[in-house]
């Protein structure tokens, strides 16, 4: 049965996260705030939960989820043959709303979809996603919603959508934003924006001007929907 769990007192919110660490452990679902909105996540090494998460999103294979990370150390276990200009990208807007595609470790034992052997990675700037990162590891997270519908900015709007395919919510209070991450693919020779969000292209191109706006290229990604979803919303 699900449970909804309240984190504004101290109290609560460790056992939250504690609840949540141990669900994901077992392979199952669950819903947590993030700076964008709320995402649902799993075991990212985990294939069965990463098809469970797929399933209660009501997706197939061809739509993976992107990676969450609780530290930007994380990304050089993750992610092959990083360009410089990824790891700047990285070093002034982690933790914050930018998702990066990059081509993923060929030895890791993992199974996200049909990535054509990439990985999205974000670091989200919110204190309860990161506690829970850095609890359980890399998670795969799409945004809380059905496929189709409007992302949920509250744990209780996520609850209606998914149900009983969810183990365990973690409610941190409304999530403002309907913004999602901004996406950018690493993988080609000049970074390319394949989805506008949270951070504009000017502010991208100050910092690398060579990324170029979303239409200049087709660049391969692993999208997910919504989203923030679609490279996460979360």
């Amino acid at each position: 049965m699900s449970q909804r769990i309240d984190l504004s007192s101290p109290q609560h919110r460790e056992a939250g996260i504690e609840a949540a660490a141990a669900a994901v452990r077992r392979g199952e679902p669950v819903v947590l705030p993030t700076d964008t909105v709320y995402g649902i996540g799993s075991d990212a090494f985990s294939p069965q939960a990463v098809a469970v998460l797929l399933a209660a999103k009501g997706r197939n294979r061809t739509m993976p989820p992107p990676v969450l990370i609780g530290r930007p150390q994380v990304m050089d276990a993750l992610a092959d043959e990083i360009p410089e200009t990824a790891r700047v990208l990285a070093e002034t807007f982690w933790p914050g709303g930018l998702t990066i595609i990059l081509r993923a470790q060929p030895s890791l034992a993992w199974d996200l979809g049909e990535t054509r052997g990439t990985v999205a990675l974000r670091m989200p700037a919110d204190e309860i996603a990161l506690d829970l990162l850095n609890a359980v590891g890399p998670m795969a997270v799409s945004s809380a919603n059905r496929t189709g519908l409007p992302a949920a900015t509250t744990a209780a709007a996520a609850q209606e959508m998914l149900a009983e395919s969810v183990t365990v919510y973690l409610d941190g209070g409304e999530r403002s934003t309907q913004r999602a991450s901004t996406i950018i693919d690493c993988t080609r020779e000049k970074p390319v924006v394949v989805r506008d969000g949270a951070i504009p292209l000017h502010e991208l191109q100050a910092v690398v001007p060579d990324v170029r706006g979303p239409g200049s290229g087709d660049g391969a990604s692993s999208e997910d929907d919504s989203d923030q979803g679609a490279v996460p919303r979360g």
